[in-house]
């Protein structure tokens, strides 16, 4: 989340101090600083059932808002700076202050809110085996939680501009089949050693390895404003998973998908999130959005029954085709006159009621 002045909307560098203030309340884990002092990152707990998941987001989202309250700010679910002539302070620690000398200007618009979904997996084979078959899925999820219209005052002419800032990082993005678990271990140390990263962490795919818990790591989502967005995108996330570990344990073929057409995928949801059309994996042509929708909800259909879980995927993509996202939000309060000022106060007042 950003950290915003709750007078004049404009950033303000107090991670620090909020940090510290969550600290001495003593609420426990879930929040920590990131790679600006203008950013706070929350954490949930792991959970099985999508309703517990919804209130575990609650409750940690409201301890960074008390936390940001302490330290002067207010804490909003907005992945990217709206206002023009933002300044950002990189958090004094050694390994942020070495990314941005080493990365420069890629590092220093780096001060984005993505939110990853981690999806227990039973080993890393079978994390490997997934990754390599979600591939063509993932630009599918990221259309859903697009919230990223506006860039440091300039309307981008993209429903999920994160996304395009997030990629300019060397590791980050859609990657080829890694095969096996040494595929993936050797892809990643050639990284390293290309200097493309400077630790495992700034291994940035689509979806990853966790490097701390037993899981796959999917990063292609904006932070949401709206925590329903955010469980409905948790959901498919995890329908999407089980259908591949299925497909792995089972010996299925990867379907052959090169990364230049997954790019093209991707670069197609980021542009239009749902109000357009997306590239349907099923069929590698373009549909309209609620079709190539109904397809991912074809394919897991197993999954989501097995975890109870079909009807709220259906409702939660009904709610966002009829409603809109994030970004169709974000363009109705900013009105012709992109009256952004607007939009932040409104993305204020939604992150505070979505805690409930």
């Amino acid at each position: 989340m950003l950290l915003v002045d709750p007078r004049t909307g404009r950033l303000r560098a107090v991670s620090d101090r909020a940090v510290r203030a969550h600290a001495r309340a003593d609420c426990g884990d879930g929040l920590d600083q990131e790679l600006f002092l203008q950013q706070i990152e929350t954490a949930s707990s792991p959970q099985q059932q999508m309703g517990d998941l919804l209130a575990d987001l609650r409750k940690t989202r409201r301890a960074a808002l008390d936390a940001a309250k302490a330290a002067g700010a207010v804490a909003v679910a907005v992945p990217v700076p709206l206002l023009a002539d933002e300044d950002t302070t990189v958090t004094p620690e050694p390994r942020y202050e070495s990314m941005l000398e080493e990365f420069v200007e890629v590092g220093r618009e780096a001060g984005v809110c993505g939110m990853h979904v981690h999806v227990d997996v039973d080993s890393d084979e079978e994390a490997v085996g997934v990754a390599d078959r979600i591939r063509p899925w993932l630009a599918v999820l990221s259309a859903l939680a697009v919230n990223s219209p506006y860039h440091r005052g300039i309307d981008t002419g993209y429903a999920s501009w994160r996304s395009h800032v997030w990629d300019r990082w060397p590791t980050a993005g859609p990657v080829e089949p890694f095969g096996n678990v040494v595929g993936y271990r050797s892809a990643v140390r050639d990284l390293l050693a290309s200097g493309a990263a400077i630790d495992v962490a700034m291994i940035y795919f689509d979806a990853r390895l966790a490097a701390s818990y037993p899981t796959l790591e999917i990063r292609v989502a904006d932070v949401c404003t709206d925590l329903r967005d955010a469980v409905l995108v948790a959901t498919l996330a995890r329908a999407v998973v089980d259908t591949a570990a299925r497909a792995w344990r089972a010996d299925e073929p990867i379907e052959p998908w090169r990364v230049d057409l997954l790019r093209a995928a991707r670069w197609r949801a980021t542009r239009d999130g749902v109000s357009g059309q997306l590239l349907d994996p099923a069929t590698r042509t373009l549909e309209p959005a609620a079709m190539v929708l109904a397809s991912m909800l074809a394919w897991a259909a197993d999954s989501l029954a097995a975890t109870g879980d079909t009807g709220l995927a259906h409702d939660g993509i009904e709610r966002v085709l009829s409603g809109g996202t994030g970004a169709q939000r974000q363009r109705r309060v900013a009105g012709d006159g992109m009256d952004l000022r607007a939009v932040v106060d409104d993305l204020r007042i939604r992150t505070e009621e979505s805690c409930g």
